[in-house]
């Protein structure tokens, strides 16, 4: 439909609605012709929202550094990621894991997987994450959010219908001419009616409706980023508890070495350089542990900050009992035993369902996508503001100066009909609001664009950290065999006056160094599936459920 013939259409049917109205005997109710009126006029309507465009921006349907398949996928599997705008369907063969639950979200109506983290079966964990949802301010406060989008929905729905009052008045007038000095009184009920011939209350409608499922969208991402944040904490607490140990341990095998070398030297079996740097090693392996004690202990502040707690409100159940126990420790080779790596869980498996669609269930993918509906929505309001709102107005009351019988048939009166306003100079202020509108929409299309690609990206860099991680803990577990073997060699090198106490110290350090890193890596696993696991299991339509 063109803008002259809307225009003309609308013309005839204003025309058409007021000859209906036209009272045709006194007993005709004002507001049986109102409701003629509005049905006949709000019969034709017309939207200048436009139609969204697929810009030409295809992302693969698969990813780089996915290793399920090592053949390009052709360019007709390709799919858009801006278009259509739609809610989520199911993705295409979509793998289900039987270590993830789904909840259902009653106010959105859509499955929220939830509980990837009870994979790595750690009672405490499961603890904090069962109060985090309930505590965290930043979940709660987008809570709130959500609540203002969801009334401000309300208010634009609202607008659809018209709107009755009841108007009371009592004023005293006197007029010198003609009427004597009195009091009047009346009581009426006006009601008025936007008829949407241009769609401007629809557009209205659609830009609260989409912001109100952007804040939806924008609540689930905040859950499952802190869900996800306060298991990469938790693992980094568990890392640092296990460096703890370690470093812990170590010093206890340095005090040890140091405590063997001050009696060969009051033997005169060594001289004081040996015990010079006996005391070094000690001295800074020490230091080490002192900083990995304030590391964990931050660590833990953040958690209790994220669960909505105080430090103080946050005791954490962790066995430290045997952190510098000797017991752990083997002084004939001044090694140290592998407790440490025992601080960590193992990495659970990640079933093989990072393809493309899932990232049609992300909600900051889902969010950016709402926004583009409502700076498209916002684009059609601006459009119909060059056109003259239709207003329906009537009111039917009484009105007399005796307040004991205001309320009768003579003192009846009662008005209908519509009302048009075109502004006819306004120095481009109708044109730039369509400019900017224009301008917010491209932006708004770039965002989403930016989105995606980010979401690309975190995933491709957790794949591939995940296979090259796998690859650097094999390594540093031969390296850390290997310099346990090279220790007790150089050991009892030493003990048989081979070599000097430096190539005993820097066979320490090399077992202590292969040890941390490897601990470093396995910690490392941990976030990387755990992010790969935030960034797959997300949001899914009602009734998609997760067996």
């Amino acid at each position: 439909m063109t803008i002259e013939h809307q225009r003309s259409t609308a013309h005839t049917v204003s025309a058409q609605a007021l000859e209906l109205a036209r009272p045709t005997s006194t007993t005709l109710k004002p507001f049986k012709a109102f409701m003629v009126c509005a049905l006949a006029m709000g019969g034709v309507s017309c939207s200048f929202v436009p139609t969204l465009k697929d810009d030409g921006f295809l992302v693969p349907a698969q990813f780089k550094e996915s290793n399920t398949s090592t053949s390009k996928p052709p360019a007709s599997q390709l799919l858009s990621a801006l278009h259509p705008l739609k809610e989520p369907t199911s993705p295409a063969g979509a793998a289900q894991d039987k270590n993830h639950e789904s909840d259902l979200d009653a106010k959105g109506g859509t499955w929220v997987p939830i509980a990837w983290w009870r994979s790595l079966e750690d009672p405490l964990l499961n603890q904090l994450e069962d109060k985090l949802l309930a505590g965290n301010v930043s979940v709660l406060s987008l809570s709130t959010q959500v609540r203002v989008a969801q009334a401000s929905l309300k208010q634009a729905e609202a607008s659809l219908f018209p709107s009755l009052n009841l108007n009371m008045s009592a004023s005293r007038a006197a007029n010198q001419l003609s009427v004597p000095k009195g009091t009047s009184y009346s009581l009426s009920a006006p009601m008025s009616w936007e008829l949407d011939v241009w769609g401007r209350v629809d557009a209205l409608t659609q830009l609260a409706a989409s912001n109100a499922r952007a804040s939806e969208f924008d609540l689930s991402q905040a859950k499952v980023s802190v869900q996800a944040l306060l298991v990469q904490s938790y693992v980094s607490m568990l890392a640092a508890r296990g460096q703890e140990g370690l470093l812990g341990r170590t010093v206890a095998v340095y005090e040890t070495s140091l405590a063997l070398t001050q009696a060969r030297y009051k033997a005169g079996v060594v001289s004081s350089a040996d015990v010079a740097q006996a005391r070094t090693q000690l001295k800074s392996t020490q230091a080490q542990w002192q900083d990995v004690v304030l590391q964990r202990k931050q660590i833990e502040h953040a958690l209790a900050t994220l669960t909505g707690l105080v430090p103080a409100q946050l005791n954490l159940d962790l066995d430290l009992s045997q952190a510098r126990s000797k017991d752990a420790v083997d002084a004939r080779s001044n090694r140290v035993d592998n407790a440490a790596l025992k601080a960590l869980p193992q990495v659970p498996a990640l079933p093989e369902v990072l393809v493309l669609d899932v990232l049609q269930f992300r909600p900051d993918i889902q969010a950016a996508k709402r926004r583009v509906e409502a700076a498209n929505a916002q684009l059609g309001v601006a459009r119909s503001a060059f056109f003259p709102p239709l207003v329906l107005s009537a009111s039917a009351g009484y009105r007399n100066t005796d307040l004991a019988s205001l309320v009768s048939a003579p003192n009846q009166a009662w008005s209908i009909g519509p009302s048009l306003v075109l502004p006819l100079f306004d120095g481009g202020s109708r044109q730039a609001a369509k400019e900017s509108a224009q301008a917010q929409l491209d932006n708004a299309l770039l965002n989403y664009r930016q989105v995606v690609l980010n979401a690309f990206q975190e995933i491709e860099d957790n794949l591939v950290a995940r296979e090259q991680l796998s690859l650097m803990e094999s390594s540093w577990a031969d390296a850390a065999q290997s310099a346990t073997r090279n220790l007790e060699v150089v050991n009892a090198q030493y003990q048989a006056g081979v070599v000097p106490y430096l190539s005993v110290v820097s066979a320490q350090s090399a077992l202590l160094g292969a040890q941390r890193s490897l601990l470093d890596v396995r910690s490392r696993q941990l976030l990387a599936w755990n992010q790969l696991q935030k960034n797959t299991f997300v949001e899914r339509p009602k009734g998609q459920v997760k067996s």
